[in-house]
């Protein structure tokens, strides 16, 4: 059987045609890249066989070449949710190696907020006795030096408050991220195939 269909092969001759890049294509069968345009049917010693007409409008040939690259996109993507699912599965093996990562991933920000916070706990009690000082002009112009040092410790207040608002923002996005990677473990430890489990039931 398989002596037949490798004759049938031969009996069909060669295929040759340049496409729309300028690139020479050979083949056994009909060339996917040139069936907008003619393509030269060879006998095996080179000889021309025949000469096999466009199939595709150029309109028809833009719409094939949409969907091929379409289709690549969603292999190319597949392989990639493959390859992640499987990167996941090798870096946590159980729930507790996915909390472990995540701990620790939260136990730096947690640190930061805490660094943030012990910061501006100074920066209030600096600020205690300058407004102190403060009472002592009232109704007259601050000196330059005290409105100096109210200023700078007002700014770096404001700091220290930005800097623990952020934190606490990209905790709740290292958060989201990671209950979105157990849902999908969840889903690969229970038996999914990986690149099945890469979006939410």
């Amino acid at each position: 059987m398989a002596c037949s269909n490798l004759s049938g092969v031969a009996a069909a001759g060669i295929y040759s045609c340049v496409d729309g890049t300028g690139k020479r294509h050979t083949s056994d069968r009909p060339i996917p890249e040139c069936l907008d345009r003619e393509q030269r049917v060879l006998n095996k010693d080179g000889s021309q066989k025949q000469t096999l007409p466009p199939r595709m409008n150029a309109e028809e040939r833009a719409l094939a070449d949409e969907r091929a690259a379409r289709k690549a996109q969603a292999e190319v993507a597949q392989k990639d949710a493959v390859r992640r699912d499987r990167n996941l599965m090798l870096r946590f093996a159980d729930a507790a190696a996915h909390t472990k990562a995540r701990e620790a991933a939260l136990d730096d920000l947690r640190k930061a907020i805490a660094n943030s916070a012990h910061h501006l706990s100074d920066l209030q009690a600096e600020r205690k006795p300058l407004l102190a000082e403060t009472e002592f002009y009232k109704g007259k112009r601050l000196p330059y030096k005290l409105r100096s040092k109210l200023e700078a410790n007002e700014a770096q207040q404001a700091a220290q408050n930005d800097i623990i608002q952020n934190q606490k923002t990209e905790m709740s996005r290292v958060n989201a991220l990671y209950d979105i990677e157990l849902a999908r473990l969840k889903r690969l430890w229970a038996g999914a195939l990986p690149g099945s489990a890469s979006s939410p039931e």
